[in-house]
């Protein structure tokens, strides 16, 4: 259950703090106020995808922050898959900041989390239906994934999915290799050239940059020879004066001879004839060096011609000496594809025919469960619309095959007959705004029942609706929080009267800047919200009766 929301910095809201509870909880204010504000806050805390003018203008970022109390089994085994548990008293805290050039900052308690792991908690926390999802209605598209939800197992449409895969991927290997003979032999002599261009340019792994580092090197051969000599000459000396070499070991022998008198002059005489022999071997490796250090003035040409190949393969093949090599091979792979193509097309004909009886397979399972699972549907949701106002509506099914595709092998489309008599037709061309309305949220009751979640967002799911039939919506949707949590942004106060709790939105302006504004309100502030709902501006006596008569009216139909 959502226990808190607590806003800041987005968009007209600069700082919010909501405590929900249990039960049916309505949100009502003035259109503009920034109802659906508070919708796209508990969005982005969810893990949906959010943007930078989400951000107040004029701060520096926006934070949200969800509490959850209660939480369930399949959220707290969804915690464990993550690797987060939830605070010592239970609560869960979800976090997000966004900041102002639009990156995000996510936490999950005090540790930092990804975005998919907000997305994936959040599935299993709040299920959100906003008016848009009557549109989505129209859609036949949507339509199977509504069906899909009402019981037909995951794992059946997980195999499907898997199965179809495999299937295309093997045809679409099959069509690479079913070429016709012309192409096949300009294929052939592409692969052919660039397979032996590669194979003579003896590609060796770490190449590039030895030859990079050697032409750095003789590049800087003249700054070499001038180091090294000097050193040489510096440590062995010259015809009219001694080397480093030998001065220090005649500056060992000189200590040497005092030895006998001045014993404590031992070990220094001892170390400094050691450093002469170490100063030895250091001129002795420094004249190899000096030997070896000659560059032949070819060897540049030779190196430069030798990347200059490279830099010409990479252009064609890939960067690295890897990646070359990884296309040789694929080029020796396809190569001998095609050259064996007769068998290899015999072969992948027969994984490709098991593949599809296969898919096939699963897809006449998956059509079968959906059959099954539309018969208990569409009794349910004309049940429900019975309820709400719609009892002459038939609503039904219809499923129909189709070739195999990445959901199945059906086509599936919702049709309603909204008068006794009159044939179902699809939903696009009947319904109007308000029976789309009834007939998402009665879907909705149906998938609410099954799916566990425990807190439920309707956002204006009373669109064209007024009458009996808010009424009706307005019950159903009380019905509903029973034993969960439903949150309502409503304009209606026949269900607003049927909040347990009611939360006025309320926009100002203030030394230029708009703010809005969150308040719970108590018995005589939701008569006052209801009335200005009734009656717009002009709150009289009687439009405050009314709204006094509809709360108790409201109090007994709970009691």
């Amino acid at each position: 259950m959502l226990n808190q929301l607590y806003i800041e910095n987005i968009a007209v809201i600069e700082k919010a703090a909501i405590d929900f509870g249990p039960g049916f909880n309505v949100l009502t204010g003035e259109t503009g106020a920034g109802k659906s504000i508070i919708i796209d806050a508990i969005h982005a805390v969810l893990g949906q995808r959010t943007s930078r003018e989400l951000v107040r203008s004029g701060a520096k970022g926006a934070f949200v922050s969800a509490s959850f109390t209660d939480i369930s089994p399949s959220v707290q085994k969804k915690l464990d898959a993550l690797g987060f548990q939830p605070e010592e008293d239970g609560t869960l805290l979800l976090q997000r900041q966004i900041r102002e050039d639009g990156r995000t900052v996510c936490h999950i308690g005090a540790r930092p989390a990804s975005v998919t792991a907000l997305k994936e908690l959040g599935a299993l926390l709040i299920n959100i239906h906003g008016q848009h999802e009557s549109y989505g209605l129209l859609s036949p598209e949507n339509h199977l994934r509504y069906l899909d939800r009402t019981g037909v197992p995951k794992e059946l449409r997980h195999a499907y999915r898997e199965a179809y895969a495999k299937w295309k991927e093997l045809q679409k290997r099959l069509h690479a290799l079913n070429l016709d003979e012309s192409q096949k032999a300009r294929r052939i002599d592409l692969l052919t050239y660039q397979a032996e261009e590669l194979e003579a340019a003896q590609i060796q792994p770490g190449e590039q940059q030895e030859l990079q580092n050697r032409r750095t090197r003789i590049r800087s051969s003249e700054k070499i020879l001038a180091a090294l000599h000097e050193a040489e000459e510096i440590l062995s000396g010259g015809e009219e004066e001694d080397g480093a070499c030998a001065a220090v070991l005649n500056a060992s022998k000189a200590l040497s001879s005092i030895t006998d008198v001045m014993p404590e002059i031992s070990s220094v005489a001892g170390r400094m004839e050691s450093i002469s022999y170490d100063l030895q071997d250091c001129m002795e490796e420094i004249s190899s060096q000096c030997e070896e250090s000659s560059f032949d003035a070819g060897e540049l040409d030779e190196i430069e011609a030798r990347l200059d190949l490279y830099y010409h393969l990479s252009l064609k093949y890939g960067k690295s000496e890897e990646e070359m090599l990884a296309y040789l091979q694929k080029c020796r792979q396809e190569l001998d594809s095609i050259q064996n193509s007769d068998e290899e097309v015999k072969r992948l004909q027969k994984e490709s025919a098991d593949a599809e009886k296969e898919m096939r397979r699963l897809g006449t399972q998956l059509s079968s469960s959906r059959r099954k699972a539309s018969a208990a549907f569409s009794k349910q949701v004309r049940a429900e619309l019975s309820y709400l106002d719609m009892p002459g509506v038939v609503f039904t099914v219809q499923q129909e095959p189709c070739e195999p595709g990445p959901t199945g092998c059906d086509n599936v489309q919702f049709l309603i007959s909204a008068n006794p008599g009159e044939p179902a037709r699809p939903i696009a061309k009947i319904a109007s705004g308000g029976e789309l309305s009834r007939i998402l949220l009665a879907i909705q009751s149906v998938l609410s029942a099954k799916n566990g979640v425990e807190t439920l967002i309707f956002d204006e799911v009373d669109t064209g609706v007024s009458g009996s039939a808010a009424q009706k919506i307005g019950q159903k949707l009380r019905q509903t929080a029973q034993g969960r949590q439903v949150l309502c942004v409503t304009h209606l106060a026949q269900i607003a009267a049927l909040g347990d709790r009611q939360y006025q939105i309320q926009k100002h302006t203030e030394n230029g800047r708009t703010y809005t504004q969150v308040t719970l309100l108590d018995h005589e502030g939701r008569k006052q919200e209801l009335a200005r709902i009734i009656g717009g501006t002009q709150i009289t006596p009687l439009t405050l009766q009314n709204a006094e008569e509809m709360l108790q009216l409201a109090a007994k139909s709970g009691s």
